[in-house]
């Protein structure tokens, strides 16, 4: 007995004698309220990185990251491999320097 067929058996009987495509609507009904239940809300970020500008003392000459550029980075984390890629950018965000900033944000180096 494969899955589905389980689960319908399990749902319906349940309820009991039910009509079969009410049964099918039942189970239906619920494989949706357990995909979103378990649904993950993801919050899209605009990749700016003048977001970083806290950051590139601490980028250029080593200087501890303030608080602010931590959570800076951590909003423009997906954003980090496209600054890595942009030549314009990656000389700051790719540096020495920038890696120790992510370690101490407790931001992982990407790897792109």
């Amino acid at each position: 007995m494969d899955t589905i067929t389980l689960a319908q058996n399990v749902a319906c009987g349940a309820v009991g004698k039910m009509k079969k495509g009410s049964c099918a609507s039942l189970l239906c009904a619920l494989v949706v309220v357990v995909v979103l239940a378990n649904a993950r809300v993801t919050e899209a970020v605009t990749c700016n990185p003048s977001e970083l500008s806290p950051c590139l003392p601490a980028f250029t000459s080593g200087q501890a990251p303030s608080a602010n550029c931590c959570n800076k980075l951590k909003e423009q984390k997906p954003c980090l491999c496209g600054y890595i890629k942009n030549p314009n950018l990656s000389k700051y965000v790719n540096s020495p320097y920038a890696k120790k900033v992510l370690s101490t944000c407790g931001v992982p180096v990407p790897t792109c």
